[in-house]
């Protein structure tokens, strides 16, 4: 046999595999709203870098890669490995050899230090092939665990997601779904209606809307595949390739607004609503913000910025939802957003406002005691440079829960609209001043005098300052200024602590 005839045999069966299910499945997934795996491949990476890895793992003939197309390439100049699960070969279902190839590729991102992407669009585990395909799904969740804080781990829902598939997802660092074409759940609305009796559709149980606002398990949410691919993309921008590198930096632009604005965003009345989004959009390159779960916990603002062409971290109190208030869900939020940057060399700027936990009996039966400890825990294990603004208030374990200095901030620095202290003016006099209320002539004046008199005395930033709890007073129109001074001279930083094998985090 000629070497002629041996290339036209090898191009064949290249054809076949890159087929995929053939055109009647392939023209289904498009009916569906769905593009295929190796579309999205396209989509994703810079023109003609994709590699194909395992090209012809499995049967061509029958199934064509397996189910999953893997390999590597470059997104925006840098080196990035994925897996494209392809719906349109046995439904994308894992078996062995499926799960093989996701390995492979995992174990090639970490070795050579660079993100992994993973576009899940599968009916499941391949039932025929049973106790091989629960393995498989445990060899992936197993490298998703050792690859955590090695390299950045972005899982896309593209389609179904369901049953022990939904694991490695939530394993990985962000997950991104697209609206109205990809669920994730670990029983279906069958299995939930013959066990509890309770009717739900796919779309309301898994959807993006509810992963993204209800149940906090999704992170991003795009209105097509498209919109969800370009913000991976973006997300990739900000982060390193790996946890012994930092993430590139770029040209810096200056905000979008005038310094400024920031004299009037935040209301010197402490009980006024402000939208704190504003003031981070005034202090970042460009006004650009790639802000992370926008739809839960909304009390908790989280996400991606740059300073001065620097990513930054940026945490912030959301004074316009439940008053800024740190509860059960701002906690878990915070404090795992906290501990990707520390893992991936991105420096944490934290925007306070915060009048304290949120109280009730939902708050406290809920665990807030364990959920808000993730924060202090989180904020406290992080060496990278830690910056932290309090804008106005600044009361108790929430103060403290904010990166205050005792947490290890490097650098805090107030507006002189803060207010540092143990619980807020109205409360203090309320137990500090209970009696002299009560015996006045008129309880009401004397309780307005008082809280004036402890707002005068004790809530500014100015008796924390003396302490050397706040290291400057600034005029707010110099926060980005500040912010820039305080990256470059913490830039250097290096921090060593006890040895240990891991600490036991309060979860």
């Amino acid at each position: 046999m000629s070497m002629q005839v041996k290339l036209e045999q090898l191009q064949a069966l290249r054809g076949k595999v890159q087929s995929g299910g053939g055109d009647k499945r392939i023209a289904k997934q498009h009916e569906t709203g769905k593009k295929t795996a190796r579309e999205r491949i396209d989509y994703i990476f810079d023109p003609n870098t994709f590699k194909e890895l395992e090209v012809f793992a499995g049967d061509p003939n029958k199934n064509p890669g397996e189910g999953v197309v893997t390999g590597y390439g470059l997104v925006n100049g840098r080196k990035v490995y994925i897996y494209a699960q392809d719906f349109t070969v046995i439904g994308g279902s894992l078996g062995k050899i499926h799960a093989q190839k996701i390995c492979k590729v995992l174990d090639l991102a970490m070795r050579t230090g660079a993100p992994v992407i993973g576009l899940n669009d599968s009916g499941g585990a391949r039932i025929q092939e049973g106790v091989d395909a629960l393995n498989g799904y445990g060899e992936i969740f197993f490298r998703n665990t050792v690859a955590s804080g090695v390299i950045p781990q972005l899982s896309v829902i593209m389609g179904p997601c369901a049953g022990g598939a939904v694991y490695s997802p939530a394993l990985m660092d962000f997950i991104f779904m697209v609206d109205g074409t990809s669920q994730m759940f670990i029983t279906g609305p069958q299995v939930i209606k013959a066990v509890t009796g309770e009717e739900v559709s796919m779309e309301q149980l898994g959807g993006a809307l509810t992963h993204n606002q209800i149940s906090g398990v999704a992170h991003f949410m795009g209105k097509s595949e498209e919109h969800c691919l370009d913000m991976v993309k973006e997300l990739l921008s900000y982060l390193p390739s790996n946890n012994q590198e930092y993430a590139p930096c770029y040209e810096a632009n200056e905000p979008a607004v005038n310094r400024e604005e920031l004299l009037n965003i935040v209301p010197v009345q402490p009980n006024m609503p402000y939208d704190v989004k504003k003031v981070i959009t005034a202090v970042v390159d460009g006004g650009d913000f790639l802000e992370v779960l926008p739809l839960y916990a909304k009390n908790a603002v989280i996400g991606f910025a740059r300073v001065n062409g620097q990513s930054v971290g940026v945490i912030a109190n959301q004074p316009d939802y439940l008053a800024g208030c740190l509860d059960i869900n701002a906690s878990d939020k915070i404090s795992r957003f906290v501990r990707f940057c520390d893992a991936f060399n991105v420096p944490l700027v934290t925007f306070m406002d915060v009048p304290g936990f949120l109280p009730g009996t939902a708050q406290e039966f809920g665990g807030i005691i364990r959920h808000g400890a993730k924060m202090l825990y989180a904020y406290s294990e992080a060496t990278v440079p830690k910056i932290t603004v309090i804008l106005r208030k600044a009361y108790g374990g929430a103060y403290l829960a904010m990166c205050s200095s005792s947490l290890r901030a490097d650098m805090v620095y107030a507006w002189p609209t803060a207010e540092i202290a143990v619980m807020g003016p109205e409360g203090a006099v309320n137990i500090i001043n209970r009696r002299e209320i009560a015996d006045a002539a008129d309880p009401t004046e004397e309780r307005n005098r008082l809280v004036q008199e402890y707002r005068d005395n004790f809530a500014n930033p100015y008796v924390a300052s003396a302490r050397g709890f706040v290291d400057d007073v600034i005029d707010p129109r110099d926060t980005r200024a500040r912010i820039i001074d305080a990256l470059g001279i913490l830039n250097s930083k290096r921090e060593n602590r006890p040895s240990k094998k891991h600490g036991n985090l309060p979860v």
